[in-house]
């Protein structure tokens, strides 16, 4: 007897949805009136620089899955022994895997960064606030737009997220503070990502996929700026108690995102050995420095923040990311083209 199309309908949408239970509390503002510096200028910003992937991008553009998308070049796995030991045809398909997991990653942070978006909108204390954030959920439902259409339309091939990723995402749209979101999303994933961002722009060598990134990245900055402007002197006369469950988070957060990028998914695809790739990744320069790197943005702003704390400090000086305390992400953004 033949399924039901109905019933095999409803099985696949179970499967392709995941429900998380989520508490916080959501604000009316009565005070229409600007009340915190530099959010009403940031929203006006916003909606100027709006932009339509469906009819500014050029998906006309031929894009082959197994080029240099990225140069090769880069490749961390170049000198591995299984890796040398696949033919030319094996090594596009790899290439292939690699820009795919990348940016499969991008796709599920957006979507990420979308649903906190559209918590903000409800849980933020100002009104200004809630203008940016309603802003921020377009600029992220975009994202999750032209990133799913590149993978798909493209590359022909999406990854599941990461699970250190998700964990991240989950444990900032649970959490019932609204700073949280902020520092979760605004701040490190955010951070992270303007700067995973700026790695790939540079080095793309497809054309639509580098002004893809270009236009997705002008959005992520102004979405650090919501989190910088929004979390100013939030935390001058915290008590210690309080202050201490943002240290643990960020300190959480950090390692988690650290040590997510040991290429577990690559070799599980691949039929390699997990321990082996984690030691080729973890002494490859070019992966030490991209893992480096993601927190230059990061450190920074939480120094700006004064989240830059004795017990941060040492947690960030462990991880090797304490170096990056006096970079000017304004600075960057500018060598970037988006200042």
């Amino acid at each position: 007897m033949a399924a039901d199309p109905a019933i095999t309908h409803v099985k696949q949408l179970d499967r392709e949805l995941e429900t998380i239970l989520t508490s916080f509390d959501s604000s009316y503002v009565w005070n229409y009136g600007s009340v915190k510096e530099g959010l009403r200028d940031l929203y006006e910003k916003a909606k100027r620089d709006q932009w339509n992937g469906t009819t500014q991008l050029a998906w006309d553009t031929q894009v082959e899955p197994e080029g240099e998308i990225i140069p090769s070049a880069i490749n961390p796995f170049a000198s591995y022994g299984p890796f040398q030991k696949l033919n030319e045809r094996e090594k596009a398909r790899f290439r292939h895997g690699q820009i795919s997991l990348q940016l499969s990653q991008f796709l599920h942070g957006e979507q990420g960064a979308l649903i906190v978006a559209s918590q903000l909108v409800g849980a933020v204390p100002w009104i200004d606030a809630k203008y940016y954030a309603g802003t921020q959920t377009m600029d992220e439902a975009r994202h999750v737009e032209v990133f799913s259409r590149y993978l798909h339309d493209k590359l022909e091939w999406e990854w599941p997220i990461n699970d250190s990723l998700k964990e991240l995402l989950d444990a900032t749209l649970k959490d019932s503070r609204w700073d949280f979101k902020y520092l979760g999303m605004q701040i490190v994933i955010e951070g992270l990502a303007m700067a995973a961002f700026g790695n790939l722009y540079q080095l793309a060598q497809e054309p639509l996929l580098k002004e893809l990134i270009r236009y997705v990245m002008k959005d992520e900055s102004r979405h650090v700026a919501f989190g910088m402007l929004s979390l100013n002197d939030y935390y001058e006369d915290m008590a210690a108690g309080e202050l201490r469950d943002r240290e643990d988070f960020l300190i959480y957060a950090c390692e988690l995102m650290r040590n997510r990028l040991v290429g577990d998914q690559i070799s599980d695809a691949m039929g390699w050995n997990r321990a082996e790739v984690q030691e080729v990744v973890l002494a490859s320069p070019p992966a030490q420095m991209f893992r480096s790197m993601l927190f230059a943005r990061i450190v920074p702003n939480l120094k700006r923040l004064g989240l830059l704390t004795p017990r941060v400090r040492e947690a960030f000086a462990k991880l090797q990311i304490l170096q990056f305390e006096d970079y000017d992400p304004t600075e960057q953004d500018r060598k970037l083209g988006l200042a």
